[in-house]
């Protein structure tokens, strides 16, 4: 079977999830299940960075040893997933012995191939990134010396450490990017940022360990007793460490290279520079797709536990239900840019799209599959079906496939909306209640199979974005298989050949009237 290795960013636990987790790992989420649909065998591997300095202080004040620490909010990650459907394959932690084992090989592979050296790093360092900077690269501002990401201030160290030699990687890197044959930069404007920024910088050696006295919690270089292995060095090797890096090659063959990694923007260099040379340094192929999506932001800024602005994804999934929140997250911007969250666009979403469109879409089929056929799908009917529904249906695998390939999920989603619109157009144009009063019962009945077979097909394609919302629409039509059972790739159209019994339920979606308690 064709495989799909998709990865998100492991998280780190210095502090409890938020919206930013929960929107990379909802976007994972639904590219893994469409591509279990689409017939491929997915390993999705999700995560948590546990080491790093601070980890070491969120322990210290939180009255914990760096271990209780971290298996703690680790375990608040596995809760927040479970809540919101994830349906990850494999859970990784960079304490785990798997993966420690992993970085040690990484160590003793680039010691003997002359890739690592020893000196003293003399220059800046910013803890709440775990970021080294150059003196080129920080901001002066009123006298202090600031990061240039975070913006806070910064240390100045020397320290003797290992680095590891990526300077002479920039042509190669700079080539690989442009080609874009195997491994490709997502969207367009990040590719253009990588470019820029190896195209006019000198690429400096990356320091890849910290003193053991300065910097205790972390894993230790089999190099030196002296030294740890730098946070962000170990937390990139999961992507291998997870397929047997060092410990089942077989397994690493089946899997690598990853098809996917999904990223927020503010990590793309670590991962499109130092996570390729690295790869290229440990003889292993580049993967295939590096996304890097945008911020959901709040007054202009990213939304962030320090700036006090961050939303909590547990409130919004109890408040308005989980794939509610998913949907709004995945529809709202094109994913790679920045979306701005609030309240008032997020009912708007709700009650347009969700309850007028696909709620009532279903609700008036089912009521009319009761009124006039007793609750039942007429049979025989489905291979008589044809027009603009049946057409729309036929092209909506490809249209998905396309939009997904670019991981393009407000596309898709507008897709499927678009076939909703169609639907609820051909109920309006067909005017089933005319022909029922007409006693026009022949076309009465390709009418709302055609609904039906519609709605069927609205619902499998749903499905990876909002599963239990398509497992809720396949039970009222009385289908008994699961939607992640059937094929997404044929018979979307025809099930309702041999007709059906139908179970209406409550609208899917009750309508918004006011803002309701609980969601900041």
């Amino acid at each position: 079977m064709e495989k799909y290795y998709l990865t998100t960013p492991l998280y780190y636990v210095n502090s409890k999830p938020h919206i930013g987790h929960a929107y990379t790992e909802i976007a994972a989420d639904t590219l893994a299940r469409y591509h279990r649909i689409a017939g491929r065998e997915v390993l999705f591997l999700t995560g948590t960075d546990e080491h790093g300095q601070k980890v070491a202080k969120a322990a210290a004040d939180a009255g914990l040893a760096p271990g209780e620490f971290t298996d703690k909010i680790s375990g608040t990650f596995k809760d927040l997933w479970r809540a919101l459907d994830i349906s990850y394959d494999d859970f990784i932690r960079t304490t785990e012995p798997r993966h420690i084992a992993a970085v040690r090989a990484v160590w003793q592979k680039l010691e003997k191939a002359g890739e690592v050296y020893k000196a003293v790093y003399s220059g800046w360092y910013c803890t709440p990134c775990e970021t080294f900077w150059t003196e080129g690269q920080v901001l002066p501002e009123g006298g202090r010396t600031l990061c240039p990401d975070c913006k806070r201030p910064i240390e100045r160290l020397e320290e003797e450490n290992y680095f590891f030699k990526i300077s002479g990687h920039r042509q190669w890197l700079i080539d690989e990017i442009r080609r874009a044959e195997n491994f490709r930069i997502l969207p367009d404007t990040r590719r253009n940022e990588v470019l820029g920024f190896l195209e006019h910088n000198a690429l400096q050696d990356l320091c890849i360990s910290r003193p053991k006295s300065r910097m205790p919690w972390g894993i230790p270089s089999p190099l030196s007793d002296s030294h740890v292995t730098y946070v962000w060095f170990d937390a990139l090797i999961n992507y291998i460490s997870a397929v047997g890096f060092g410990a089942d090659e077989k397994k690493l063959a089946r899997w690598w290279p990853a098809d996917a990694h999904l990223i927020g923007k503010d990590i793309l260099r670590h991962h499109a520079v130092y996570w390729t040379i690295l790869l290229r340094a440990l003889g292993l192929k580049l993967p295939r797709l590096i996304f890097a999506h945008g911020w959901w932001v709040q007054g202009g800024e990213k939304m962030s536990k320090s700036r006090g602005n961050v939303i909590d994804p547990v409130e919004i999934a109890k408040t308005y239900g989980v794939d509610a929140f998913r949907y709004f997250l995945l529809r709202e911007t094109a994913f790679g840019q920045d979306g701005v969250f609030s309240e008032e666009a997020f009912i708007l979403r709700y009650n347009t799209d969700l309850a007028n469109d696909l709620g009532n879409l279903l609700h008036r089929t089912l009521t009319m599959c009761e009124k006039y056929f007793d609750g039942s799908v007429p049979a025989g009917v489905s291979s008589r079906c044809a027009g603009e529904l049946k057409e729309g249906v036929d092209l909506l695998e490809s249209k998905l496939s396309r939009s997904l390939e670019k991981l393009a999920f407000s596309d898709a989603l507008a897709e499927i909306w678009a076939l909703v619109g169609q639907a609820n157009k051909f109920i309006e144009s067909s005017a089933p209640w005319t022909l029922a009063r007409e006693k026009k019962t022949g076309e009465l009945k390709v009418v709302i199979v055609s609904l039906a077979e519609a709605i069927k097909a609205v619902a499998q394609a749903l499905w990876p974005f909002m599963p239990s919302t398509a497992e809720g629409i396949w039970r009222q039509l009385g289908i008994a298989e699961p939607v992640a059972k059937a094929s997404f790739k044929k018979n979307l159209w025809g099930y309702f050949e041999k007709g059906g019994q139908v179970a209406k339920g409550a609208p899917l979606f009750p309508r918004i009237e006011t803002k309701r308690e609980g969601l900041r």
